[in-house]
């Protein structure tokens, strides 16, 4: 099922949704913001190689991609699960996340700058 952003947002990561997230605390959404930039490159980087523990680490992703407001890395990451766990060819849902992650990360650089 979709993420669906509680207000909506066109961009790659939804900063109202963030906001919310982190109390209004600038600093915060910018630790936060960092620390999803590197774990969703990393995750992305070993899943890749679908892993044993693939599903996990795309649900992992997925949870943490809908607490910083990235949407689409959240969706792209539940469809990656999905079809892990249903044994589906998986690579154009790996695809579609590794290209969600590429936005958000643009966003979050962007930001961080």
């Amino acid at each position: 099922m979709p993420s669906p952003p509680l207000a909506p947002d066109d961009g790659p990561i939804d900063f109202e949704h963030l906001r919310r997230m982190t109390l209004g605390d600038a600093e915060l959404e910018r630790e936060v913001l960092g620390l999803f930039s590197v774990q969703a490159l990393r995750v992305v980087g070993t899943l890749a190689a679908l892993p044993a523990d693939a599903r996990a680490q795309a649900h992992t992703l997925k949870g943490s991609a809908r607490a910083v407001g990235a949407f689409a890395v959240a969706d792209a990451a539940s469809r990656l699960e999905a079809k892990i766990a249903n044994g589906d060819d998986a690579s154009q849902a790996l695809t579609e996340l590794s290209d969600a992650v590429a936005l958000a990360r643009s966003a979050v650089d962007a930001i961080l700058r």
